[in-house]
């Protein structure tokens, strides 16, 4: 049976973050992911994972200015140092939240950058995180993010994440196999994630178009549900969608499927 975790970013923003994680576990949920967690001491989200019995699945690295637009460090060369900075911030996070994987997004593709140097820095970027997250035991993630919602993101396939996993030659880095993203970019889903299975350390979903919970879209969930059980999938599913009608409205899909 799959493992969902809310999404705190996306989820329960009918109340403020720190009260969403009770909110999720008076929902059902057992773990949390989040987008970022900086705006908020460590100690303050290490109470509410505790108070409630929660296990912190995943968050992301330091972005950059994400009001200014920056979607992540990693590409682009000129911003190797405020990356490796945020790398030590988010580690200090995961060491108080007991989080085991971190995300690094990619960023947008810097201007007048040419492919082999994005490449290089992200290359580079990617062994410098796993490096250090290896020393706590923290798997490093890496997404694929459609080019509609993010117009010019440096990675959008699963292809291409899975030959920068291989050129990047470390043990610790994993796909973050997004069904949202990749239905928009590629479609193939269920083939994709059997036959990638081994090189998934988390999956994330929502229903397309529109971004919501699962049965408002295209995607056959029961289908893909079934289908990630019997390959024997055993991670988390994070839920990543924007509720269409308030969070506790929505969550029939996942009651319906955890009543089996």
């Amino acid at each position: 049976m799959p493992k969902f975790n809310a999404n705190l970013s996306m989820m329960f923003n009918e109340v403020p973050f720190l009260e969403r994680f009770g909110a999720a576990a008076k929902a059902g949920f057992t773990g949390v992911e989040f987008l970022f967690p900086y705006e908020h001491p460590a100690e303050a989200i290490r109470e509410q994972l505790d108070r409630h019995g929660l296990e912190m699945v995943l968050f992301n690295m330091p972005p950059g200015d994400w009001a200014a637009g920056d979607r992540g460090l990693a590409c682009d060369p000129a911003k190797s140092a405020q990356f490796q900075d945020g790398v030590g911030i988010a580690l200090d996070y995961a060491k108080v939240l007991g989080a085991q994987r971190l995300h690094v997004m990619a960023g947008l593709k810097p201007r007048g950058v040419g492919e082999a140097a994005m490449r290089e820095a992200y290359l580079a970027s990617l062994r410098f995180a796993a490096a250090a997250a290896a020393k706590l035991g923290i798997t490093v993630l890496i997404e694929a993010i459609n080019t509609r919602d993010i117009p010019g993101f440096y990675l959008n396939t699963s292809a291409q994440a899975f030959e920068v996993m291989h050129y990047a030659g470390v043990p610790n880095l994993a796909f973050q196999y997004d069904i949202y993203h990749m239905q928009i970019m590629e479609g193939d889903l269920a083939p994709t994630i059997e036959k990638h299975l081994d090189k998934i350390d988390h999956m994330q979903l929502a229903d397309t178009p529109g971004r919501h919970e699962p049965g408002t879209g295209e995607i056959n969930y029961d289908f893909l549900f079934a289908h990630i059980d019997r390959i024997g999938y055993t991670g988390w599913i994070g839920c990543e969608y924007r509720p269409a009608a308030g969070t506790e409205a929505g969550l029939g899909w996942m009651r319906k499927w955890m009543g089996r």
